[in-house]
């Protein structure tokens, strides 16, 4: 079997060009696909690259269509993808093609996976969110579970924020200032569209049956995770957890992601979502908040460059007692990002890979041993491996 194409669309942006750098690092030569080629061109050219560009509409399925063969595998990084994204995936998926993305949007993500059946039929492996979003929770889920083992019934997963050179980064706690300094305006314009749009859990209904994915608001419950001698506060948000850990782990009868940024800001976080929330019930207000989001102050600045990533996963028996915990960090969350989605592209693309049909989560598409190992290239690792839960 030959290399497949890797096709990148939206390199010119800031995740974009992070992904571009780290394929071209890895010796791969991408097709860029956007709107503007000269702007393509432009970006290619101190970066001593040769690449085919190709002139599409990203935002517009047939055009798509038209540029995508089954033998491909796309890497979309554009975004809000709420708003752009859904032409790219489906037109992916209608192709046969492979296909990965840096979303870290709920409604989006749950707009993927109802394309399984298109993609299972056409032979397409579709894995949305494999960045910072939400390939290091899955990961550490999994690895928790798989540790566990069949006693395990519930996984709580969170996300938080550190620093270099601030002591043990198991044991840094985020402040509010650390969210908005370390991530971008459009992740926080990500975070405020996310908080006014329904999102979603995996868990068993109040009235019996098996678990499901229910609707569930941002917010709307707080997540403890007590490591390495530190308890941090996340608030609930949707994730491909929800919809990817059930595959591999089956007998999973909730799945809980928290993000935790904010600190002890959390709690304030939470209940000012909470308020908020009847008012932003209508698509009118909804749209305002979201365009407001865009204009805060300090929205084209780019994040500061010590940031680094911490990821808690904890797997539960049946009474909600601990069982295994895993920690994982690594670098900030743009930069895993770009690794993650060139290793993922790369992998997906050699000669001899076999990517599971359909629309999954990153372990099952990937499998857990490859994606550890390529989740180890980005420099995510597990770290106080001999924690006790508590």
């Amino acid at each position: 079997m030959n290399q497949r194409r890797i096709v990148l669309l939206g390199a010119t942006g800031f995740t974009g060009r992070r992904v571009l750098r780290e394929l071209l690092a890895r010796g791969e030569k991408p097709t860029l696909v956007g709107r503007n080629p000269a702007k393509m061109r432009a970006l290619t050219e101190p970066l001593h690259a040769d690449l085919d560009v190709i002139e599409a509409d990203v935002t517009s399925t047939a055009g798509l269509t038209r540029v995508f063969d089954r033998t491909d595998v796309i890497v979309s990084t554009v975004g809000p993808f709420t708003r752009l994204g859904l032409p790219a995936v489906t037109a992916a998926a209608r192709a046969g093609a492979h296909y990965l993305d840096s979303t870290g949007e709920p409604p989006f993500i749950r707009q993927a996976f109802a394309l399984n059946d298109v993609a299972t039929a056409q032979g397409a492996s579709v894995v949305p969110a494999f960045g910072y979003d939400y390939v290091p929770g899955n990961l550490a889920g999994a690895l928790a579970l798989t540790k566990a083992g069949e006693r395990a019934r519930h996984v709580e997963i969170g996300y938080f924020l550190t620093r270099v050179g601030r002591g043990d980064e198991a044991r840094y706690r985020s402040t509010l200032r650390d969210a908005w300094t370390l991530t971008t305006g459009g992740t926080r314009a990500s975070l405020v569209g996310s908080a006014v749009e329904d999102a979603f859990a995996y868990r068993s209904p109040r009235t019996g049956g098996p678990a499901r994915l229910t609707d569930e608001h941002t917010g709307a419950r707080l997540l403890s995770f007590h490591h390495a001698g530190v308890t941090r506060t996340a608030l609930t948000v949707g994730g491909s957890e929800h919809l990817g850990l059930p595959e591999s782990f089956p007998h999973l009868d909730s799945v809980d992601v928290g993000l935790g940024w904010f600190g002890r800001w959390t709690r304030l976080v939470q209940a000012t979502t909470h308020l908020a929330a009847p008012l932003l019930r209508t698509s009118v207000m909804r749209d305002a908040v979201t365009r407001l989001s865009h204009r805060l102050p300090g929205a084209a600045r780019e994040p500061d460059a010590d940031g680094r990533a911490l990821v808690i996963a904890v797997a539960r028996d049946a009474a909600r007692r601990p069982l295994a915990v895993t920690a994982l960090a690594g670098p900030d969350p743009y930069e895993m990002t770009g690794s993650l989605l060139a290793w993922g592209a790369s992998h997906a693309a050699a000669p001899g890979t076999v990517l599971t049909p359909g629309v999954h989560g990153p372990v099952t598409a990937f499998g857990l041993g490859a994606l550890r190992l390529g989740a180890e290239q980005a420099g995510l690792r597990e770290i106080g491996r001999s924690a006790t839960p508590k």
